[in-house]
């Protein structure tokens, strides 16, 4: 394999490589006479990327014919160190791999100023390949948003948040029920505080309110109400390879415990037109996030109106929404040759049974000041039930 990227496609391809990084920490290359492909996956699972370029992004691309399909594996820790050197002064990139058995591949930077750089990568003797096929099409709820938008909608949350809550309504429904969807802002965005880590009386809790005809390109759902709940972090990368590339976010979904995707959207087109795409997909939370039917919805501790231009107020209040869901469980990748070898499926649900999420330091596990420690040496004090 050998292909070449001038400076008209060179800061794509460093944006796709360094959105990679911030995925996992394994780069797997798969070249094909029609097409190249990077994909990676995180350490627990539950984050998945590909990248895809056709022949006419590079300024020569060739793959040998005999070889049919080459493939390696490589850290991204060392391809990132490659694209150190800045972009503005990188005339070319030349990339080589002499074999698919090849031990090293060679990356090479030809500078405007006559210097070139080449660096020797060790490729792993047994890459982890993982493939995941999802099809956009199959998924009923799907919302277009640029960038900036979602960027700014985005900053309405505290930067530590780790994971977020998005729930769709349906639109009509939305319009007419203002109780339930704020007259006619569909989709909700709210922040996800674990209670089994966090302090729910001390957090802050943010809920966003968003009319889809004014925040987003597109938007489709019907029916019911569903939640997806994911981490922010990758979310993020994604969300700054899109806005470095300037193309908007298709963001598609379908309930809790199923994996959303994320791709860019060129335009009406899509990517019939592009040559180049890039998928995100995502694990979300098992546990759905949507109140229970016949239990009251309290007051939110922060909101926001997307339309709104005020400052944020939050009040340090917990709610029976939040006390109420104590499951942190995500459905990890895992390849169709490892699910009968890989028991991890079945031992998450026994983890969650065998687990002690009993609070040691609840009000109700400690005896009052003014009561005697003598009569209540041998006292015992059950312990507070779960959240």
């Amino acid at each position: 394999m050998e292909l070449s990227v001038g400076l008209n496609s060179l800061r794509t391809f460093t944006r796709c490589v360094t959105c990679l990084a911030r995925i996992g920490n394994e780069l797997v290359i798969q070249a094909s006479t029609s097409q190249l492909i990077f994909h990676t996956i995180n350490s627990s699972r539950t984050a998945y990327q590909s990248a895809s370029f056709k022949p006419d992004f590079f300024d020569s691309y060739v793959v040998s014919a005999c070889n049919g399909e080459v493939q390696c594996s490589v850290l991204l820790k060392a391809v990132c160190a490659v694209f150190r050197t800045s972009v503005n002064v990188v005339d070319r990139l030349a990339v080589i791999l002499p074999a698919s058995d090849a031990p090293k591949i060679q990356w090479t930077l030809e500078c405007f100023s006559g210097v070139k750089k080449t660096y020797w990568i060790n490729c792993n003797v047994e890459p982890d390949v993982h493939q995941l096929s999802l099809e956009r099409e199959r998924y009923p709820s799907n919302f277009v948003v640029r960038p900036r938008d979602l960027a700014r909608l985005l900053a309405n949350f505290q930067s530590k948040l780790h994971e977020i809550t998005i729930i769709a309504r349906d639109s009509s429904t939305a319009t007419t029920n203002s109780r339930d969807a704020m007259g006619g802002k569909a989709v909700e965005l709210r922040s996800y505080i674990d209670p089994l880590k966090d302090s729910i009386d001390s957090a802050l809790h943010t809920q966003l309110w968003i009319d889809p005809a004014e925040e987003f390109l597109q938007y489709t759902h019907s029916g019911e109400p569903v939640d997806v709940t994911f981490c922010v972090k990758e979310l993020k990368a994604f969300l700054t390879f899109c806005e470095g590339c300037e193309v908007d976010i298709l963001l598609c979904f379908e309930k809790a415990g199923e994996p959303v995707l994320m791709a860019p959207k060129f335009g009406f087109n899509d990517a019939s037109n592009s040559n180049f795409d890039a998928t995100l997909v995502l694990c979300t939370m098992l546990a759905s996030q949507l109140p229970e039917e016949g239990i009251a919805e309290g007051p939110p501790a922060s909101r926001v109106d997307s339309g709104a231009r005020g400052s944020q107020t939050g009040e340090r209040n917990s709610t029976d929404r939040f006390n109420n869901r104590s499951e942190r469980t995500y459905r990890p990748f895992v390849s169709p040759c490892q699910v009968e070898a890989d028991p991890r499926l079945d031992e998450l649900h026994e983890d969650e049974e065998t687990t002690d999420h009993t609070s040691k330091h609840h009000a109700s596990n400690w005896l009052e000041e003014d009561e005697d420690d003598d009569d209540n040496e041998d006292a015992f004090v059950p312990s507070t039930p779960p959240f």
